[in-house]
């Protein structure tokens, strides 16, 4: 359609290609994006959907948010990683903040004398607090 040559793209041309393809969705371009990567592997050629111009691109379609508790200057960083390991960071760090929530409503509920008396397998149930 641009009259770019597939093999080897450069980062610019799969960028572009992802901006083209952008509404088909992050569902339907990941796995493209990854046929890209296995392509140039494949052949010996080095990957052009590493980093940089193709993980901008990514980020535009995906709109993957760093976590929250990322310092300002790792968020930076968290965008140029490639998209499967940013759906597994933030859905990690996001189980990791309710644990620590839990953890903090059930240490203020002690401080209060109203801890709940069901107790499963070392995990507080909260249906007798609520």
């Amino acid at each position: 359609m641009h009259d770019v040559q597939p093999l080897p793209a450069t980062p610019a041309d799969v960028a572009k290609f992802i901006a083209d393809c952008a509404p088909l969705g992050i569902e339907k371009l990941w796995p493209i994006v990854g046929e890209i990567s296995r392509a140039h592997y494949l052949v010996g050629l080095a990957d052009p959907t590493l980093g940089g111009w193709v993980a901008h691109a990514i980020n535009e379609v995906s709109k993957v948010e760093p976590p929250r508790s990322w310092p300002k200057e790792h968020k930076a960083r968290f965008q140029s990683m490639p998209y499967d390991l940013q759906i597994y960071v933030a859905n990690h760090e996001a189980e990791r903040e309710k644990v620590i929530r839990r953890a903090q409503n059930d240490a203020a509920l002690a401080r209060q004398g109203k801890l709940p008396a069901k107790v499963k397998n070392g995990n507080t149930s909260h249906s007798a607090a609520r």
